[in-house]
């Protein structure tokens, strides 16, 4: 841990100048019980505070689940998240934008659980028509379970930025250009739950859930949504979207880079592009293009 508190303490000057200025666009917090329902796990999912909280949990019977009530063609969305506490290994906290069918397009956030004293693993993914394997996984220069932080999804027209905290950790490009699909057609609902995988999520399985410690619960407040809202197929965005919403075309600016190589080169884990052993017959083409400065994936 102490390695971790050197990172940390590294990475916060670096974001010094970052953060005075790089802007977004900022919304009033949303009220859960105007912006989602709650559609799985019973009464385990539970709406307090006027609206300002919503907590799930998870027992051996069931987890629980929630979405929003709007569906959105791209947007900048916001959710402060405290993640289940102690020992949490084998479950899976989750918040992600997702379309429907058999052939959706998916924006994911994933908390994967660990012993008592183990880093998290935030488990990120892109999904286009239905196909994913595009995982990056990375630490934390934090607890999560000790506070409330912010999870972020820029999505728009020229790509898909992750961020944590106000500090971006994923870029995600859109290059059709080279016959790589992105997620620009079908409409997403964001979904947040908690349920368990532990024939995976912690040590690839190894560690299982200790169900004496039930019921798990993680907590969330804040949902924010600078997005374009369709409702019967139109969009609320107006065709100059981008001239009154900054997000829609937004980038990173060098600040910006700076941090997320920052945070990559310290905090990644894995990174689909480096695994060849899961790839024999070759890396997926955007982990190939030689152009890194000008794509990231």
């Amino acid at each position: 841990m102490d390695t971790l508190s050197s990172l940390s303490n590294a990475l916060g000057m670096l974001l010094i100048t970052f953060l005075m200025v790089e802007t977004f666009m900022v919304a009033s917090a949303g009220n859960f019980n105007k912006d989602v329902d709650i559609t799985w796990g019973d009464s385990r999912g539970k709406i307090l505070n006027n609206g300002q909280l919503l907590t799930l949990s998870l027992d051996k019977a069931s987890g629980s689940g929630f979405q929003s009530r709007n569906e959105y063609l791209y947007g900048k969305f916001d959710m402060q998240l405290k993640l289940v506490p102690g020992n949490s290994a084998g479950t899976v906290t989750a918040y992600y934008l997702k379309s429907q069918g058999s052939s959706w397009d998916e924006i994911d956030f994933e908390f994967l659980g660990n012993l008592s004293g183990d880093p998290y693993v935030v488990h990120t993914n892109v999904y286009t028509k239905g196909k994913g394997g595009r995982e990056q996984q990375f630490y934390l220069w934090f607890d999560p379970t000790a506070d409330f932080h912010t999870y972020s999804i820029l999505w728009n027209p020229g790509l898909v930025i992750f961020y944590v905290d106000g500090r971006p950790i994923r870029e995600f490009k859109n290059l059709e250009s080279v016959g790589i699909p992105y997620p620009k057609n079908q409409p997403m609902r964001m979904y947040c739950s908690l349920w368990i995988a532990d024939d995976w999520a912690t040590r690839g399985g190894l560690v299982k859930t200790d169900w004496s410690q039930a019921p798990f619960t993680a907590s969330f407040r804040n949902f924010t949504a600078n997005a374009c809202v369709l409702s019967n197929g139109v969009s609320s965005c107006s065709s100059n979207a981008s001239s009154n919403n900054a997000w829609f075309s937004q980038e990173l600016d060098s600040s910006s880079q700076k941090v997320l190589k920052w945070v990559q080169k310290n905090y990644m884990v894995y990174n689909y592009c480096k695994d060849a052993k899961r790839f024999p017959e070759g890396l997926p083409v955007e982990c190939t293009l030689r152009n890194r400065k000008q794509i990231k994936i």
